[in-house]
């Protein structure tokens, strides 16, 4: 059993719509750059690989790639641009799941290590991580820093986007480390509004670093994006590389 919440198939169907911004061969460049450069000339596994936003790029790349999703529905999706043969997915959650191999680089991106609600289920993420590594191999997190900071007493919720078709904001529980991300999203044009809400346990990098030291990884890297821009105290989200010792 694990807490990461089941996406339906409905969800699965529209993710990549609705995730326009982040797919497109400018945007995803950076960090298909990035995870190639990691892998060299081993293989790649992703967790929570989904719809192949990355993963199907970086196997383009010649990167060869098998990922483990929990989610039938976003692996049914994947499977329509890629076939089994060319890039496996094994169905099964991220933090126990255990796939045939040994690799050079295990990734997870775009905030998901926080789907995993509790802190025993995120070490083991990286307990199996390493599981997955040769000596010497890496393993990347993409997840963005607890908003805290833009909260002022007494005030439990943070928006992240007002646009024209979507307002979303974070609810915050500092004392058990959940956030819940609310999304209000316009379909079409006659005004109405489809809510949707996600839950996240949110995680600070040196509680990571903690997770990884637990999991026999030793921090090699942490920047503020694909581009290997510093990280700062103002950085919203960190990449971080984790070694497994050769």
């Amino acid at each position: 059993m694990t807490s990461s919440e089941l996406w339906d198939r409905e969800t699965a169907e529209r993710y990549d719509a609705e995730e326009a911004e982040t797919t497109s061969a400018a945007v995803l460049a950076a960090t298909v750059g990035f995870l190639a450069g990691l892998a060299g000339d081993g293989e790649a596994l992703e967790f929570a690989i989904g719809t192949g936003r990355v993963g199907v790029p970086l196997r383009e790349r010649g990167v060869p790639v098998t990922g483990i999703e929990l989610s039938e529905h976003m692996a049914a999706v994947l499977r329509r641009k890629v076939d089994e043969d060319t890039l496996p997915v094994v169905i099964g959650d991220m933090a126990t799941t255990v796939v045939p191999g040994e690799f050079s680089l295990v990734y997870l991106v775009y905030n998901t290590i926080s789907n995993l609600l509790t802190q025993d289920e995120q070490v083991e993420c990286f307990r199996n991580a390493a599981r997955h590594l040769r000596p010497g191999g890496r393993f990347v997190v993409e997840l963005g820093v607890p908003p805290l900071r833009f909260l002022p007493p007494g005030q439990v919720a943070v928006p992240f986007d007002v646009s024209e078709r979507h307002v979303g904001f974070d609810t915050v529980d500092p004392v058990e480390q959940l956030l819940v991300s609310h999304h209000f999203t316009r379909d079409g044009d006659d005004g109405r509004y489809r809510r949707g809400a996600s839950r996240h346990r949110y995680a600070w990098p040196a509680e990571l670093d903690l997770m990884a030291r637990i999991a026999g990884l030793e921090l090699e890297r942490r920047v503020a994006d694909w581009d290997g821009s510093p990280f700062t105290q103002d950085s919203p989200q960190h990449i971080s590389v984790w070694r497994k010792p050769a």
